[in-house]
């Protein structure tokens, strides 16, 4: 059973975690390419911080939002102010991205300053019901504070890529280049293999995180909500909107509520077993058909080993676990002590 401490020491622990490691690996890079070793962790800890201040302003100006003005959407304002309130956190200020498919975002640097956006697409495609449960799970991760965490972290991946794919040309240029040099050209290859094995393994860390969190902010939104299945329904229609429209991924595809590219693939999986699903043998699976097919795809255990690689959790999952609260909530035994409890 889980507990918002668990988040809370998950978030602490892979801060801990990256930061060693990238400095580790900062320092062996260093060390192979004869640079002073001893600024490694503080080159690690300059960059996240680098990171943490200009990360939303990134993410801002890659989803082209725009910030509303006061009284321009009473009725979002409205929903956004009174889940805010009720969950014992600032009100965040609110955008709207010119986007027409389904989704939402928050990010910022802290609680205070924390901005929640809504493509127009989600507005367009979902009932108030339903948007009410994705305002409740972006609210959820104001609450649990983790988006600051990933605005921090969420670069360091890509900056090891980079890094890599920077590396191996190097090598490739100095061995055409320079026959007399092979030992340097072996330094320089080590260095760039060294630093594609801290790609994987840092993004494995960071999209450990992102999944979980994902499901606190699920749990959060059942509870506060009082509705589970408005955010079952929710999911849903996003992923079957996402996947009309798919996207390319972007850096703040870990700060979605739904991540495009995966969203497509889930219904792409689907589709290959339409006729499984199709009910009413129409030739076409709608969004109720889909849920159920959802349903039975997260009992799948292929899926569970593909989850690695995955910003989010499957839609499969998130709906199980909003099914199970649902139950609980039906039983009249759920509290917000036990609102994490099937995470």
């Amino acid at each position: 059973m889980a507990s918002l401490a668990q988040l809370k020491g998950t978030m602490v622990l892979t801060i801990l975690i990256a930061v060693a490691f990238f400095s580790a690996f900062l320092a062996i890079l260093m060390a192979l390419l004869q640079i002073q070793p001893l600024f490694a962790i503080f080159g690690a800890l300059i960059f996240i911080f680098f990171q943490y201040l200009i990360g939303p302003s990134l993410v801002a100006i890659s989803t082209k939002l725009r910030y509303l003005r006061p009284g321009e959407s009473p009725w979002l304002e409205s929903v956004v102010r009174d889940t805010a309130s009720r969950s014992g956190v600032p009100i965040p200020k609110l955008a709207i991205v010119p986007d027409t498919t389904p989704n939402a975002f928050t990010f910022g640097h802290t609680a205070g300053d924390a901005t929640l956006a809504v493509h127009q697409g989600l507005l367009e495609r979902l009932n108030q019901d339903e948007v009410k449960g994705v305002i409740g799970h972006e609210i959820g991760h104001i609450r649990h504070n983790d988006f600051i965490v990933m605005t921090m972290l969420s670069a360091l991946p890509l900056v090891a890529y980079l890094i890599a794919r920077g590396l191996f040309w190097s090598t490739e240029v100095e061995m055409r280049t320079s026959r007399k040099r092979e030992e340097g050209g072996a330094a320089l290859l080590a260095a760039a293999v060294i630093s594609y094995v801290t790609y994987i393994v840092s993004l494995v860390i960071v999209l450990r995180l992102s999944r979980l969190r994902e499901h606190f902010a699920d749990a959060f939104s059942a509870y506060i909500t009082g509705s589970p299945r408005s955010l079952e329904s929710g999911l849903t229609k996003i992923a079957y909107g996402l996947s009309l429209k798919p996207e390319e991924p972007n850096g703040a595809r870990m700060f979605y509520i739904s991540d495009p590219a995966q969203s497509a693939s889930e219904v792409r999986s689907i589709l290959d077993r339409k006729d499984q699903y199709d009910l009413d043998r129409d030739g076409v699976l709608d969004e109720r058909e889909l849920e159920l097919a959802m349903e039975q795809e997260a009992k799948s255990t292929w899926q569970s080993l593909n989850e690695t690689f995955m910003t989010h959790p499957p839609t499969f999952k998130r709906i199980l676990l909003l099914r199970e609260i649902d139950e609980e909530m039906r039983r009249g035994t759920y509290t917000f002590k036990d609102a994490y409890r099937y995470v």
